[in-house]
């Protein structure tokens, strides 16, 4: 054989490999990491589980469900990354429970916004003499001239739709990915342009981008309003989740099929990229969890009415007078 030639071991080109050839195969290091993170998972829900315990005692009816939900999103996707952590070939479907819970997270959120403020009615009337600005990410934050949009029951139902659009397709399309997937006609790692993966994935990008707009507008509106209640470390964290769940994870995994990250048998350079993430979303996670924890554990009182006052820190985007 030639020099040249290098012996690629089977396992580069193999499935990920099954839970019980990880078990046996872990040396000290591996049984301490998989040890270390499996109690990370654990102690997330169990964090989760005495949160929503709490929630359920000494939060108003109205915000209980909302809360619980936004509350969940690291817990969950943690959880579900330890599943895929030690259970490689279930990857796909871990993934694909994390990506469906935070989607409904999405439109949870922005839901969470309106009932700090006290529902629906309360927002039309606090808001009635102002403007949303919709010029702000992920859509049109490069466009500052786009014209500030009066608050109406038929925005506030169009910014509801945008949101809640991608909390319902994204289970359908996760739905029709899992069916496509048993007929052979799914995969990942397929980027030809007669896969299915590369005509649903980028479409599912494009929801993505159309569901977080209305959050971002919501949260640009009453930033200034709910200040006091935390709400922008509470957008921070749900930024966060997002990018370390979405953005992160794309990145790992794309690296990983072009074979940038090294096979160590029993992985596949794919397998590792997925374990690699899974791994890190854990550790993430954790963290959030425990400083979401401390932003959402308050007494939930009612927000005080807005003051009439050009200097009050409440203060919104104002209908100007000739609108």
């Amino acid at each position: 054989m030639d020099g040249s030639n290098q012996t690629i071991h089977p396992s580069c080109r193999d499935k990920p490999p099954v839970a019980i050839d990880i078990i046996l195969q872990l040396d000290i290091f591996g049984i301490i990491l998989y040890s270390v993170l499996t109690f990370m998972a654990a102690v997330s829900m169990l964090v989760y589980i005495e949160e929503c315990i709490y929630i359920y005692r000494k939060v108003p009816s109205n915000k209980k469900s909302v809360i619980i939900w936004v509350n969940g999103a690291a817990p969950v996707i943690g959880t579900m990354s330890c599943l895929g952590m030690w259970i490689p070939r279930a990857t796909m479907f871990t993934d694909m429970a994390s990506a469906c819970y935070f989607a409904i997270v999405v439109f949870k959120f922005l839901i969470l916004m309106l009932e700090e403020v006290g529902g629906d009615e309360a927002f039309l009337r606090r808001a009635g003499k102002h403007k949303l600005r919709i010029s702000t990410g992920p859509c049109c934050c490069c466009c500052p001239c786009l014209p500030h949009v009066a608050i109406t029951r038929r925005s506030l139902f169009l910014l509801k739709l945008g949101s809640f659009q991608f909390a319902l397709l994204k289970i359908v399309f996760t739905i029709l990915s899992i069916v496509l997937w048993t007929n052979g006609n799914f995969d990942l790692a397929d980027l030809e342009i007669t896969g299915a993966a590369i005509w649903i994935n980028p479409f599912v990008g494009v929801l993505t981008i159309i569901a977080l707009w209305p959050v971002a507008i919501m949260f640009m509106h009453l930033r200034n309003t709910l200040r006091s209640l935390k709400i922008v470390p509470k957008y921070a964290m749900y930024q966060l989740v997002l990018v370390l769940s979405q953005l992160q994870s794309a990145i790992i995994n794309i690296l990983a099929m072009n074979g940038t990250i090294a096979c160590t048998p029993p992985f596949s350079s794919q397998a590792r990229g997925y374990s690699m993430s899974q791994q890190l979303l854990i550790l993430e996670m954790f963290i959030i969890t425990l400083v979401t924890r401390l932003l959402y554990r308050r007494q939930y009182d009612p927000l005080p009415e807005e003051e009439h006052d050009d200097n009050e820190n409440t203060k919104m985007v104002t209908v100007p007078e000739n609108a």
